[in-house]
């Protein structure tokens, strides 16, 4: 009996110090480190909002459920910890002579939260339900001490896609930004917006990784997203770069090469598929008559366009598809709104098996 009380100690000690670590994992390290914990929370609860979900039929009701995702997920995060530390000190409780699990189970609930209802006993098990008071303050602490710091990183990224809504249209559209720069004799001015972008690019690749349920955080406009916001702006740049005959600067490339790294890294994060090395000469999802069609509206308005379309649409090419299959796959795990080139054409409606795939693998 003594030997089974021996493992059930030690079995409770590792459940509490891997929630510990799940927790430190989720919102202390400073770098995106996958946790099983925390991801098994996100994809139960993504699978109930799947359910509520598959059966509406318009977009709208499906953003207003979703909005809901990111912060009840956050919320239940917490109530798991505690539960799994409840559980794992009820096993310690027990384990310490405790004549039934009911007995365990009642010591450990009031040390955790605090309730002191309980009779403690014995010296050893007093030391136990302090460290268990301390560990469940301290986990819902951790939470709400992170949530400014989320909220903050939210109101940066929102404040950029607020202003593509100006200089690129509702949805976000390629085409449409660079036609808006050409009317206000504006075409030089681009490199400004690729430096802002590639700033916007490298803390989104930190704060995505890092805090992961920022991805899953709506726009305050159902019509906004943070994923389509991102494909535009990379169309435009590979756009500039390939179709417009007008003095090339490193900026666009630099915000390229920014932008297709930080959507590379967050769907590694949710393991999206894609291939890390692609060719210039495969396919994308861009068909050459929807690339026809942007080149044909740009000339329409006069903008400076090279002449040779052929090689204009390789060059394209060998831009996009460096970020088609992640920006496609983020659009579909996020949900986004439709947008041209990006959300129109990827799985928008997951169904739980998919979204599982995603969380889970």
């Amino acid at each position: 009996m003594i030997t089974v009380r021996v493992l059930v100690f030690v079995a409770g000690l590792a459940l509490v110090g891997a929630t510990i670590i799940s927790a430190i994992r989720s919102f202390v390290l400073p770098r995106g480190v996958p946790d099983g914990l925390s991801r098994a929370v996100f994809t139960g609860v993504r699978s109930l909002f799947n359910l509520r979900t598959w059966r509406v039929r318009t977009y709208l009701q499906r953003d207003r459920a979703m909005a809901l995702y990111a912060p009840v997920s956050l919320l239940v995060l917490p109530v798991v910890w505690l539960v799994f530390v409840g559980a794992g000190y009820s096993c310690m409780f027990w384990a310490l002579s405790l004549p039934t699990w009911t007995d365990a189970i009642e010591l450990s609930g009031s040390s955790l939260l605090t309730l002191g209802f309980a009779n403690i006993g014995s010296f050893p098990r007093a030391l136990i339900a302090f460290s268990e008071a301390i560990i469940g303050l301290g986990l819902v602490a951790l939470l709400i001490s992170y949530l400014p710091t989320m909220y903050s990183a939210w109101s940066r990224r929102e404040e950029a896609v607020a202003l593509l809504e100006v200089r690129a249209g509702s949805p976000p559209s390629a085409p449409e930004l660079l036609i808006r720069f050409h009317r206000i004799d504006g075409l030089d001015q681009l490199p400004g917006l690729w430096e802002a972008w590639e700033v916007w690019f490298a803390n989104v690749d930190e704060t995505h990784t890092s805090l992961a349920a920022l991805s899953f955080f709506r726009s305050p406009t159902p019509q906004r997203s943070w994923v389509t916001a991102a494909g535009a702006i990379l169309d435009a740049a590979a756009l500039a770069n390939s179709v417009l005959n007008v003095p090339h600067h490193p900026a666009a490339d630099l915000c390229l090469r920014a932008g297709y790294v930080a959507l590379r890294r967050i769907a590694s994060f949710f393991r999206i598929d894609y291939d890390p090395q692609p060719r210039p000469y495969d396919p994308i999802s861009v068909s050459r008559e929807e690339f026809n069609e942007a080149y044909e509206r740009l000339a329409a308005e006069a903008v400076p366009l090279k002449p040779d379309r052929e090689e204009a649409w390789i060059a394209f090419s060998g831009w996009r598809v460096n970020y088609d299959a992640v920006l496609l796959g983020l659009a579909a795990l996020t949900m986004a709104p439709e947008a041209p080139w990006s959300s129109d054409r990827s799985l928008r409606r997951p169904r739980p098996a998919d979204s599982k795939r995603w969380w889970a693998r």
